[in-house]
């Protein structure tokens, strides 16, 4: 991923936002996502675990809420 990024200046020419294309906007928030979930599995793992069974129905019902 090559970024390209415009940046937006203020009178004084300093930069106060950036301003990327929308494909590498999603590829950075995927990234992230992805990053905040493996921390969260990763700082929970000792918590309560399903069953694959329990997961599986948990999963089911969470796609059918979005």
């Amino acid at each position: 991923m090559q970024l390209q990024p415009n940046y937006i200046v203020d009178n004084n020419n300093h930069k106060i936002a950036v301003q990327l294309d929308i494909k590498t906007y999603e590829k950075i928030t995927d990234v992230l996502e992805d990053y905040a979930l493996f921390k969260f599995m990763d700082d929970n793992k000792d918590d309560e675990k399903l069953s694959l069974k329990d997961a599986r129905a948990l999963y089911a019902s969470l796609r059918k809420d979005s």
